[in-house]
Order: C-alpha cells, then structure tokens, then sequence
C-alpha cells in the first residue's frame, strides 16, 4: 500500500528547486511569517553492519533491512530570530533472512524543534537549537518497531557563514549533545556542510553528518529488532545533493547517502527524491 501511495505521490509532485542563495539552511532562521516545505521519498537498504570494532560484516543469515518512507520537513519563522521546525515519517520497513521475515509500517518518530539566531554579522550567523523527538505513533514492541519508543532531547550551536564572493555558495557547522531517556546511550552530534551555486538552475551540497556514542547505556543488551536504532552506536554519514530550478519557489531534489563509519549498526545507503517549497513572499 504505501509503496503505490509513495508512486502517485511522485508523479503528482512538481519539479524545480531553490537558487543557492535560498539554500542557507543550519545556522539561517526564516523571516517573520516565512516558511520552507520539503517532502521526500527516501530508500534505504542495507546487507552488512558494523561489528562493535568498526569493521564492517554481512548480516547473520544473510539479512537484509529495507526503509521504504516517506518524510516532511517544514520550518516557519515566528519572528526573524527565531524558527520552529519538524519531521515525520511514514515508514514500511522490512528485515528478512534465511529463517524469518518481519514487516511493519506506520508513522515513525516527530521531531519538534526551534532555532535561535544569537549573532549576525560580516563573520557569519550564530545559532542555538533545541530539538525534542516523540515517539508516540508506534508499538516499540512489535517484532520489527518503527523506533526505539524513547523520547530524545537535543542541544545544539550551529555557525554559517556565505562563502561570496569566493564561491556562490555557504558552508554550515553543527555540534550538539543529545539525551536519549531509559535505556539508550547519549550522543554527541556534529555536522560539516557546505553548498554552492553550480550555474543556472543546478546547485550542490554535501554534508558529513556523525553521531559519536556516550557510552551510557542502562544496558548491556539490545534486543530491538531494527538494527538502525540499537542502544550504542556511531555512525558518520556522507549527504550529497543534487539540486535543479525550474521556477523560483519550487524544487527537485536528487540525493545519496552512503556510510562512512560507524560501530554497532547497520551499514546501508539511502535514496532521497525530494521536492522543495518556499512560498514567495
């Protein structure tokens, strides 16, 4: 069902996308009453994990994971210093080996979410955010949940800076700590991006996104059956984005996610076709 939803949503969907001026994103709040929409069809797939080592395996059985979802982001700007954002997912996930096969779909975790502008000027934007994920759409005790059933609670310092006149273009750093309650490990996050102008109507960005484990789990074995959201791990991850302008408020976006490292999850990619709106004002 949500595989034919996720078809006829694509094909209903517009194209286009933002120029690279409109792209600052991180640090950068939204103007009084302003807002940005993307909506994404996201795969991911993954046959091999990292080991506790770092090294990568394949899974036992010859295991396969797949997250066949659909996303939202939005941001609203309440004043120009300060923006409320969210996501939410609507997810078919699959994990199958040689002995078993479990499915289940439904909304994932919400994620709210504010972003304060602390400083501007000629050496850049400064930014503090918080972030709190809900996990109340889902049974965390289905054979295969769609989460961890815990809530998250984020922090987070974000510095932007334009890159003009060198390039047409910005660069975005991200560091935070998050607090996940009960049973997992907290986490340190950090984030480097940066995106540029490719011409008339491309652009680019790639960002490496990383999760590093506190190691302060309450305990010592997991027993989720979705091998992305296991108790400890880290993981580091590669966005590069594609982007394309057909007119000014609409966009399309093509995107590849590969890991990079990790320890104690899974070792697979995502596929991301979005589309972007930014209302004119």
């Amino acid at each position: 069902m949500i595989k034919r939803i996720i078809i006829n949503l694509v094909l209903a969907m517009g194209v286009a996308a933002l120029s690279a001026t409109d792209l600052f994103a991180g640090a950068w709040t939204q103007e009084q009453s302003s807002s940005y929409h993307r909506a994404a069809v996201n795969y991911y797939y993954a046959d091999e994990e990292y080991d506790q080592d770092g090294d990568s395996r394949s899974m036992a059985f010859n295991g396969e994971f797949t997250d066949f979802n659909l996303s939202y982001y939005g941001e609203y700007g309440l004043i120009d210093e300060l923006t409320i954002f969210t996501s939410i997912y609507y997810k078919d996930i699959e994990r199958e080996d040689d002995y078993f096969k479990f499915e289940t779909d439904g909304m994932g975790d919400m994620d709210l979410g504010a972003r304060f502008r602390l400083h501007t000027s000629d050496i850049g934007v400064f930014s503090a955010q918080g972030l709190v994920k809900i996990p109340e759409f889902y049974d965390e005790d289905d054979a295969l949940p769609l989460g961890n059933g815990q809530y998250d609670y984020e922090l987070k310092l974000l510095y932007g800076h334009s890159l003009w006149p060198v390039i047409p273009g910005y660069m975005n750093l991200e560091a935070g700590y998050r607090w996940r309650a009960e049973d997992p490990s907290d986490e340190f996050r950090y984030l480097v991006e940066v995106g540029s102008d490719l011409g008339k109507n491309f652009y680019a960005r790639a960002k490496l996104d990383a999760i590093v484990s506190m190691d302060n789990s309450d305990e010592t074995m997991d027993i989720n059956g979705n091998p992305t959201t296991t108790l400890e791990y880290d993981l580091a991850k590669l966005y590069v984005t594609l982007g394309y302008q057909l007119m000014k408020a609409w966009g399309v976006e093509l995107e590849y996610v590969p890991p990079l490292w990790g320890e104690n999850t899974a070792k697979g990619a995502t596929w991301t076709l979005a589309v972007t709106f930014q209302p004119c004002r």
